[in-house]
């Protein structure tokens, strides 16, 4: 896989003076284009969009210092349709504007050019088993929150320790099925993983039971999972355990991720500082 994923960063490069279609990036990767965007975003620890901006800007930059080109004729050259929103970026990615850096020669920030390799440690190894699984609704309380990526989620903290022990009593007597218990659901996230970016968050169980009126339901429908187990200090270990499935496990193993949402359930010590979880991840065979 990473030698496909490789050849999608060689298509990247000799394409970015024109649009690049992600459905064509995903076709070279051999995998659809949701699984291309989260494995990249998991290895690169940038979104793919955020990549081929940088990529362009660093070009760029050093077509605005060399000065052969007006900067319209560069910002046009690299997909920008007026001068004010090329200066946008340029600012952003370089922190001063292309006339500034073109006048005073600035220092300017640059995105290497990317290549995947798989470094195979060998140190520990990954848990893990296929569920193949019916319909069912995640039933509980519903939150809008930002993405976190390291150490505790401020706002998902606030949202659970805001639901009162008798809610939380009633929807764990819902829980009907693997995985048992109040579970963490995260579902409807931006497609590049972005920090700060939204996401629904749910604190529920997995049932097939009539849901209540007063609650919030999220119908799942049948489909594989992949369910990966780990213990260690919380919430780090478990963050890192996605880290790594999307580094190690989806590179090595027949599956790719699918659209749907991710389901996690922790039995936290009682101290808080350690957790054993269990992270299920909505998957599909890889064709052969």
């Amino acid at each position: 896989m990473l030698e496909q994923l490789n050849q999608a960063l060689d298509h990247i490069e000799s394409h970015l003076d024109r649009d690049i279609d992600v459905a064509e990036l995903s076709r070279i990767a051999m995998t659809s284009e949701y699984h291309l965007r989260r494995l990249f975003s998991a290895l690169a620890g940038m979104p793919l969009s955020e990549y081929i901006r940088r990529r362009r800007l660093t070009l760029a930059a050093a077509e605005v210092l060399a000065g052969e080109r007006t900067l319209l004729e560069v910002a046009v050259r690299h997909g920008y349709s007026s001068g004010e929103a090329f200066a946008r970026a340029f600012r952003a990615v370089h922190g001063v504007g292309p006339g500034e850096a073109r006048r005073t020669g600035a220092a300017l920030s640059a995105q290497p050019r990317m290549s995947f390799r798989l470094v195979v440690e060998g140190s520990s190894s990954m848990r893990y088993r296929i569920v193949h699984k019916d319909a069912f609704h995640v039933v509980g309380k519903r939150a809008r929150v930002p993405l976190v990526h390291e150490g505790v989620n401020p706002a998902i903290a606030a949202f659970v320790g805001g639901i009162d022990q008798e809610t939380t009593a009633r929807i764990k007597s819902l829980s009907d099925q693997d995985p048992d218990g109040i579970v963490a659901v995260t579902d409807d996230l931006d497609p590049s993983r972005a920090e700060g970016t939204e996401l629904d968050y749910w604190h529920g169980v997995v049932t097939s039971n009539q849901v209540p009126d007063d609650l919030d339901a999220l119908a799942v429908p049948a489909g594989t999972w992949a369910v990966f187990e780990n213990s260690g200090p919380y919430p780090q270990a478990l963050q890192y355990l996605w880290r790594d499935i999307f580094t190690q496990w989806f590179p090595s193993n027949p599956y790719r991720s699918r659209p749907g949402p991710e389901i996690l359930r922790v039995r936290p010590t009682q101290d808080g500082t350690r957790a054993d979880a269990a992270l299920w991840i909505p998957v599909e065979p890889t064709a052969s």
